[in-house]
């Protein structure tokens, strides 16, 4: 072994080290962010269940106009923020995607076959429950997605406050079957929640992502061109009928991971690694609290136990709680027992079980999901669908703590018994 490849700084040890380092940073922000997340929900639910109900709704409402020419973006606030911040929370989804496939723990097949199982069944078992709940009525029908989604923020959230003891392959895991989960939840919002096409502007949106592949091919680092190319795909997007927020994880796909300099400081040599270590803290702490408190406000006040049992809150509580945990649990089982996957180091099934149930928290995707669907409105009872995500993911961050919880003092009290000390993150 010459002296260049001892050098634990070298090329080919810096990806590892660095991913290391990277998952203990964004699982920090992440638990905070769940914090964060927590409260503008609670402020959204005593607000609009005050007597500033009626100014929350109009502050929702209020009309927001920016017109250049013949061209007119025309929207609600409300819409606003759903269609053109939540982009960039897309956007940092992307971004993430694309590093965990490049350095992290996706970054071979074998490492990514049990969440990618896992979070098909996360997925699969939420719709399946919701659907059968909600057969036969067409309105309803449109929200079969809702409870098929993660959120990664308060998953770990609830994982944090289980302190040191938990396993870093197990905060791996369930940060990973979360991303596989928002790439299911993209393409869902991508392949059914799409209007009518406008195949111009799906023309002008082509043209911009041409423009970005070529930026990406001659190897353009600086982030100008790739910002002002996704301005553009954006509003051709948002004006094409498919969702804007799309435009966001499209543009992560082209910014470049790495420079042709061969230095062994990723994040300073990355524009990738730059932009999501930049755009972190915006989203965790502005854009998805604000999503939160202008999507969580539901009116509770005029309903009664009654309301909570209709097929839609029904279907949606009942899909992150049971859906996520039968699904994840069977899927990587399958998984295991067909012998394409194994489970990781230091993790056994009560675990996956306790995770499986953290998975039902969905939050931030599920209202996302829940805007589109009900966009129009056309439900029976009104904000229902939200009250039944706020309450599924309720009880499963609750059950999912407690059973880890008791699984991680069993194993506390067994490796003191044993005298030895358990792998921390």
């Amino acid at each position: 072994m010459n002296g260049k490849n001892a050098n634990p700084d070298t090329d080919s040890n810096a990806p590892s080290k660095f991913a290391i380092g990277w998952l203990q940073d964004f699982i920090r922000l992440e638990a905070a962010g769940g914090l964060v997340l927590f409260a503008a929900a609670a402020a959204a639910m005593l607000v609009a269940n005050s007597p500033f109900s009626s100014a929350y709704s109009s502050f929702l409402s209020l009309p927001l106009e920016i017109r250049a020419g013949s061209l007119e973006l025309a929207k609600p606030l409300l819409l606003w923020i759903n269609d053109g911040l939540m982009a960039v929370f897309f956007l940092l989804v992307g971004l993430e995607l694309k590093r965990e496939v490049m350095v992290g723990h996706l970054s071979t097949v074998r490492q990514g076959i049990l969440p990618a199982f896992a979070a098909f069944g996360g997925m699969a078992g939420p719709a399946l429950i919701y659907s059968y709940v909600n057969w036969g009525d067409p309105v309803a029908m449109k929200g079969w997605a809702i409870p098929s989604a993660t959120d990664i923020a308060f998953a770990l959230g609830v994982l944090s406050l289980l302190g040191p003891r938990v396993p870093a392959s197990l905060k791996a895991l369930l940060l990973s079957i979360a991303i596989f989960d928002d790439l299911g939840a993209i393409i869902v919002i991508a392949v059914f929640y799409t209007a009518d096409l406008s195949f111009v502007a799906l023309a002008i949106a082509s043209v911009a992502l041409v423009g970005l592949a070529i930026l990406n091919r001659i190897g353009v680092t600086k982030l100008f061109g790739y910002s002002l190319l996704g301005v553009v795909m954006w509003v051709a997007v948002l004006k094409s009928g498919v969702h804007a927020t799309l435009a966001g994880v499209a543009l992560a796909m082209f910014i470049p991971f790495q420079t042709k300099s061969t230095g062994s400081d990723l994040e300073a040599d990355s524009p990738l690694l730059w932009l999501e270590h930049y755009l972190h803290p915006w989203v965790t702490f502005g854009i998805l609290p604000i999503f939160a408190f202008t999507n969580a406000g539901v009116p509770i006040l005029g309903l009664s136990f009654i309301d909570l049992l209709q097929p839609v809150p029904l279907g949606i509580s009942l899909g992150l709680l049971i859906g996520n945990l039968v699904g994840v649990v069977a899927m990587s089982a399958l998984a295991v027992g067909i012998g394409v996957a194994s489970l990781p180091r230091g993790i056994t099934w009560p675990h996956v079980f306790g995770t499986a149930l953290l998975c039902g928290v969905g939050f931030t995707m599920s209202l996302f999901i829940a805007s589109i669907a009900f966009e129009q409105g056309g439900t029976n009872y009104p904000g229902t669908e939200r009250l039944g995500i706020l309450i599924g993911s309720l009880v499963a961050g609750l059950t999912g703590y407690v059973v880890l919880r008791l699984v991680l003092k069993e194993e506390s009290l067994a490796t003191s018994e044993a005298g030895t000390t358990p792998q921390n993150l």
